[in-house]
């Protein structure tokens, strides 16, 4: 078989595995939000740079935890799990200039201290008050 057959052949394939992975993709994250309470949710997971270290990724409100699922994963269980009785939302920013172009667009930057200690997450204004409300709503004297 000609050398140019094999390159067709090996692009072919490329092709169907890169749309395979994006259908199951889309499979995974409608799986996710089957049950409401996901959102677009950044996660800051390094701290080296200014702007660095920020992963897309979905959050879905589940009982008493908030999960946080990478954007690009196929994994159906969450990379992170925030118990809501120890978190605690702190501050507030906009994306700096280096931030605005890894985050989605019209998000904010929130700090939170948790169990771990400090993290900070980005999502909506829209989901922010949701997640505010979320945190409000514990059980008093948690």
């Amino acid at each position: 078989m000609p050398l140019w057959q094999w390159l067709l052949d090996a692009a072919a394939l490329l092709l169907v595995l890169v749309l395979i992975y994006g259908g199951l993709l889309v499979a995974r994250r409608r799986g996710l939000s089957r049950h409401g309470g996901t959102f677009e949710l950044s996660h800051r997971v390094g701290t080296t740079g200014r702007g660095s270290g920020w992963v897309l990724g979905l959050g879905r409100y589940s009982g008493d935890n908030l999960e946080w699922f990478r954007i690009f994963s196929l994994s159906p269980w969450p990379k992170r799990v925030w118990g809501r009785s120890r978190m605690s939302y702190d501050d507030r920013r906009a994306p700096e200039d280096s931030e605005r172009h890894v985050l989605y667009p019209g998000h904010v930057v929130i700090a939170c201290t948790t169990a771990d200690g400090p993290i900070e997450l980005a999502m909506s204004a829209e989901s922010l008050t949701g997640f505010q409300s979320w945190l409000e709503s514990r059980t008093p004297g948690t």
